[in-house]
């Protein structure tokens, strides 16, 4: 029985002390400034950034502050730049090939991380999907954009046309950075700044503040989503996002309840939509009797 109250009381005493130090600690927190417990601390720029195989000139004094404030903005925003991470292992194992295939420079995965954040959103001038096509260019490059399909939000048909966009603009300018400058000011703006302020390279360009740091912006998300463990991003694998496996269904009639249809497969309409947000309604009306290709989640 004296053990049991001895026990007791060492117990009592420890959760007491415990209690006590943790008081102490959070009220030693709590009384101190911002500065003694976070530190917010200016970034070296790396030496040898390049875009596409093609140098980043920082040793130029506009280049170097312009290159600090998107590496500083693409670190320090935190929760964004976590999300991008995730996401990037979600969807880079699909973008990565095609780029390869289609003989576009690995770099520009980075530029559709920069229009879209990797996700299947529309921008405020009606640029949608994860490479942000107007309705105009997408139609030119041959997808369907209307009210029923929307193949700018179907990921490997965008992909194909940003490359054949993005090699274009590279034949028309010469570098793979005009180009991407090009992707997002678009082709004829660049060409008469090019040919109005005298000069052949987008280092050299006076461009409005959007096109400006638009180069800076992606080789900044290359940096960080490169090196994430560098700019104090920590996670672990399981924390990361990856794709659900799908088959594939070939459709080539007119789906008349897109509902319906997915039951089918023992998903619903929620699930399947998920995977093929270019379909925008709740039937697919097919009229050419066009072949489509229909992602199915496997349970």
């Amino acid at each position: 029985m004296q053990k049991i109250v001895r026990f007791l009381s060492v117990l009592s005493i420890t959760i007491l002390s415990i209690t006590f130090f943790n008081a102490v600690y959070v009220s030693n927190v709590a009384s101190k400034n911002t500065a003694e417990t976070y530190n917010i601390r200016a970034l070296k720029i790396p030496d040898g950034l390049t875009f596409a195989g093609e140098k980043v000139p920082t040793e130029r004094f506009d280049i170097k502050e312009r290159m600090d404030r998107e590496l500083l903005v693409n670190t320090y925003w935190q929760s964004n730049g976590l999300l991008l991470i995730k996401r990037a292992h979600k969807y880079f194992p699909i973008i990565e090939p095609m780029l390869k295939k289609y003989g576009l420079p690995d770099d520009f995965k980075y530029l559709a991380v920069a229009e879209s954040g990797l996700e299947n959103n529309s921008s405020s001038a009606g640029a949608a999907g994860f490479w942000h096509f107007l309705k105009s260019s997408g139609r030119e490059y041959g997808l369907e954009v209307n009210r029923n399909v929307d193949e700018r939000y179907n990921l490997e048909k965008a992909t194909k046309v940003a490359a054949d966009y993005l090699k274009k603009s590279k034949e028309r300018f010469g570098t793979w950075t005009l180009a991407a400058a090009a992707y997002n000011a678009g082709n004829a703006r660049i060409s008469r700044n090019l040919k109005k302020q005298q000069v052949d390279d987008y280092y050299d360009l006076l461009l409005n503040s959007e096109t400006s740091r638009y180069v800076f912006r992606i080789v900044a998300l290359k940096e960080v989503l490169s090196n994430p463990k560098k700019y104090g991003f920590e996670f672990d694998d399981e924390d990361l996002y990856t794709l659900p496996k799908t088959r594939t269904v070939k459709v080539d009639t007119v789906i008349t309840n897109i509902a319906s249809f997915a039951k089918q497969f023992n998903v619903n309409y929620k699930e399947l939509k998920l995977h093929n947000a270019w379909l925008r309604e709740n039937k697919l009306n097919n009229k050419s009797r066009k072949l489509y290709e229909i992602k199915i989640p496997v349970k």
